[in-house]
């Protein structure tokens, strides 16, 4: 294996495994500390399914359709329809796993790692988006029907905008860039959670009125693990370990610096009191925002990012959330604003910051004097994720709302995760054992009778 570089191959594993902690058990403690003590348990079962149904599909037969060779739909080997997704085919044999990576449709790329070892790194990406939506419908759905919506929409959904952008498929080819996934992943998760929202409809009012976390060392563990899992997240997407990756990392941890402080003074100058699930809200738009030009612009870049992502959701989620339509979407923990927003916005600002210097190609955006056209390119992009996302995922959730409901019954969401799980986070009694908290009293002594 002469094309194989074992620090290449180490910091792509090692990158894959940091976006992996992102999920589990990042955002799976996450939502279990955010959400209210009886949906604790649902929200971090939801995520560990989810994250465990990807990983399977993407070996099964995914990663191939976002990243494979291409389908000629309708007889197209050129134009939109000729580059629009790839064909389906599994990597679990000896010489798929061990085989050179490669992207067909970036036949000039060499990468000096396997393909079991991109394969997996996109994988964790692939799982994160879905768990990203589900912040949006927390609380209400049917665990029953989030499991086949998970599926289907990592195979019809994520696995075509992926391709499009990251596969080399149309958007690509005509220059629209995404490094680490501000279009694939955040703006898809954002839209598609808003839409599932709203059709899977509201909460419980009670739930809407009395929406306190049960547990914020929770929030702020998750919290710290999407911080620096985003390492890898950013970091790895350069597919080697060179100062690309290096500047992206930077980059990223000083974007989310900038907009979780700022998120802090615009709390001060709108007079309220600074709180902790404000300032992650912060750091996640930074995290968030930075993410689709983390190689492709400067430090400066990076900065001012920071402050117009962390500026514009701020306002979003706090003033445009009080009128339609967003006033009447139950969107549970604003990922329309802290995901979608953000991650439109940073993948825009791509076309205004990218700077041809740092990427070494000939990526520029306005201010390097490389015109509208970056520009132009991005906004389509961001238009086709919106509106194909948006529409898929209407569609999926009515085709599996026909098999199974696609909302808890009123009497489940009243009792929660007892209802569903048969557990709770902090059991308070369990009748069958007799025991008050749960749990048999200590006993008298110590082991071997000492008092």
């Amino acid at each position: 294996m002469e094309w194989l570089s074992e620090g290449a191959n180490s910091w792509q594993l090692t990158a894959a495994t940091l976006v992996g902690l992102m999920s589990i058990p990042g955002l799976m403690v996450l939502y279990g500390g955010v959400m209210q003590k009886r949906w604790s348990v649902n929200s971090m079962m939801m995520a560990f399914v989810a994250f465990a149904i990807v990983l399977i599909l993407w070996c099964l037969f995914a990663f191939k359709m976002a990243f494979g060779n291409p389908i000629h739909i309708l007889g197209a080997h050129s134009g939109f329809f000729g580059n629009m997704w790839g064909q389906p085919g599994s990597i679990l044999s000896s010489h798929d796993l061990l085989a050179q990576a490669h992207i067909p449709e970036y036949e000039e790329l060499e990468f000096a790692f396997p393909t079991s070892t991109l394969a997996y790194f996109q994988i964790v990406f692939a799982a994160i988006t879905p768990l990203l939506m589900l912040g949006s419908v927390l609380g209400r759905i049917n665990f029953k029907a989030w499991i086949p919506f998970v599926a289907l929409w990592t195979v019809l959904v994520y696995t075509i905008n992926a391709f499009l952008i990251w596969g080399g498929g149309f958007f690509a080819q005509h220059g629209a860039v995404d490094f680490s996934g501000g279009y694939v992943i955040h703006l898809a998760a954002g839209v598609s959670g808003f839409v599932a929202a709203w059709v899977i409809g509201p909460r419980l009012q009670r739930d809407r009125e009395v929406d306190a976390p049960n547990n914020l060392a929770m929030v702020a563990v998750g919290a710290g693990l999407l911080w620096l899992g985003w390492n890898g997240f950013n970091g790895g997407d350069w597919y080697e370990a060179s100062g690309i990756a290096s500047a992206a990392v930077l980059n990223t941890n000083l974007c989310t610096a900038v907009a979780l402080i700022v998120w802090v003074g615009w709390d001060y100058l709108t007079g309220r009191k600074p709180s902790l699930i404000g300032s992650v809200n912060g750091m996640i738009v930074g995290l968030v925002a930075i993410t689709p030009g983390a190689g492709f612009v400067n430090g400066w870049g990076a900065i001012i990012i920071g402050v117009a992502a962390s500026t514009l959701v701020y306002f979003a989620l706090n003033y445009l959330s009080r009128v339609r339509p967003f006033r009447n979407v139950d969107d549970t923990l604003g990922v329309i604003y802290t995901h979608g927003f953000a991650g439109l916005l940073g993948g825009l600002l791509v076309g205004i910051f990218a700077n041809k210097a740092m990427a070494e190609t000939a990526l520029a955006g306005t201010i390097s004097g490389g015109g509208l056209h970056l520009l132009g390119w991005q906004a389509l992009t961001a238009l086709w994720v919106i509106v194909f996302s948006s529409i898929g995922t209407f569609i999926l959730l009515k085709l599996v709302g026909l098999v199974v409901p696609l909302r808890m019954s009123d009497a489940e969401m009243e009792e929660g995760d007892i209802a569903v799980h048969g557990h709770e986070v902090y059991p308070s009694d369990v009748p069958s054992l007799g025991f008050p908290d749960g749990y048999p009293p200590a006993p008298a002594t110590a082991p071997g009778g000492a008092a």
